[in-house]
Order: structure tokens, then sequence, then C-alpha cells
């Protein structure tokens, strides 16, 4: 009788380190980071200012390397942006070209890479799956902040991606459209099947979108914690944050984060 492997991970992460130059020497920003994402999953990532989040999303996403450590993506070692793995950044207005139109953006990324035929249907698919098909002719600087993030958004799904790198994307928004995106991207996780790195300093929000909890922290920073969330697939806005699951958590991670701050 043979018995079934576990399913390998999406990305591993193994004792990695980052750190840069400065004038003084060497600055450690990352150290010991060790984790593995799952297929389909949500992987939360919060932290403090200054633990380095955005520095190991870059990492991840292969913009730049690690100075030690393993990282792998689907077994193969990363060496540079690994295909299926996109990238959306939380400051949506310079991630997008004012003088194109949506569409015009959502094509950035694959315009090169396939016939316009796929393209086209592509661009639609896309602008479809995140409620912006009436839009396609407008402009970015014709829209509110929480439709341009959603173009930025687009784009990536445009690349039908696999993975989908989250840097703090609901930071600069309104709390009503940072709701509805936050609902908008379990939806994705569902209708795609992709996997989800999501950085945040939002505990509440790492807590409402995540599948798993981990807390980056330290300087240099590393995992110092990393918690299932038990509150099932089906979450909504109101009665999801009043489960007693989610209050338990959300205190156990603002005495984690607000001790060591």
């Amino acid at each position: 009788m043979s018995v079934a492997q576990a399913p390998s991970p999406v990305f591993a992460l193994r004792d990695l380190g980052y750190s840069v130059s400065i004038r003084e020497g060497v600055r450690e920003i990352l150290a010991g980071v060790s984790f593995e994402l799952a297929e389909r999953e949500i992987l939360s990532i919060v932290g403090a200012s200054g633990t380095g989040k955005t520095s190991l999303l870059r990492i991840v996403a292969g913009l730049v390397a690690q100075s030690s450590g393993e990282l792998s993506f689907r077994g193969v070692p990363v060496s540079g942006p690994p295909l299926g793995v996109a990238v959306v950044f939380q400051d949506y207005a310079n991630a997008l070209l004012q003088w194109r139109t949506v569409a015009g953006n959502v094509l950035l990324g694959i315009e090169r890479r396939f016939s316009r035929a796929e393209c086209n249907d592509r661009v639609a698919s896309a602008l479809s799956l995140v409620g912006l098909e009436r839009h396609a002719r407008d402009y970015p600087w014709q829209l509110s902040g929480g439709m341009q993030q959603r173009v930025q958004i687009a784009r990536a799904l445009a690349l039908a991606p696999s993975v989908l790198l989250m840097d703090e994307p609901f930071a600069s928004l309104d709390a009503l459209t940072k709701s509805s995106l936050q609902d908008e991207m379990l939806r994705l996780r569902d209708e795609t099947g992709a996997s989800f790195v999501f950085i945040t300093h939002d505990i509440e929000e790492a807590i409402y979108l995540g599948d798993r909890v981990a807390v980056l922290r330290g300087r240099p920073g590393t995992i110092a914690e990393c918690h299932p969330v038990g509150l099932g697939r089906e979450r909504d806005q109101v009665g999801t944050r009043a489960a007693p699951e989610f209050l338990r958590l959300r205190q156990h991670l603002h005495g984690a984060i607000g001790a060591h701050a």
C-alpha cells in the first residue's frame, strides 16, 4: 500500500537572509526567515514598519537576490522573477501609465508575449474579473483610487499567474473601498485558484484575508510566529470580524507585534 506524499509547496524559504551595504559597513534587513506557501493559500505577513516586509516580498518575487539561505519556487531555486508569479504594489498611481487607457495598462505586461487576439481575450477576461469591463476605454486619472488599484490587479491577472504577491495594496484606500477590495480578493482566490502572499501592517486585514498569519518581527526581521486562521473560507466583513477566533487572534497579534515594535 503506497502512502500519498504531501504536495510540494509553491514557495519555500529556508533560513533566508538579506543585507545591504551602507557607509558604516553592512546592515542586516532580514535574517533566518523560513516559511512555505501552499497551493490556493493566502499567507498574510504582518509586521511593524522597518521589519523588512517589502524587502521580503521583492526577494520572493525574484526582483532582488537574498544574501543567504534558500528560496525555491515549485522546487526550483529562484534566480529571477519566476514564471507564473505577479506582483501588485501599494502605489497604484505610479504603477499605472496615466496616458494609457485602462485596457492599455492591463495589456502592458502581455502585449509582446501573445498574439493580438489572445491579448484582447486576456484583457477582457481580467477586466471582467475585477468588474471594470465598462471602463476599458477610460484613463486611470478618470477613476477613483479603488478602481485604479483594480486596474493594477487586472494587469497582474492578465498574466494568468498561479501566485500573486501583494505589498500593502489597500493601505492608502478609504475604509469602505478597502473592505470591498478585500472581499474581491477572496473571490479572486476562489475563482482563479491562485495562491497569495499578502504583506500588510493592518492586523485585522491580515486575519480577515489569511489562511495563516505570519508575524515578521525585529531588526533584522524574521518570522517570529505563524498562526493558522480558523475562520473557514466563507467570510464577511461583519460576522467574521465579530467571531471569537478573530477577536482572540487579533488580541494575540496586537500583543506580539506591539511588545516588540
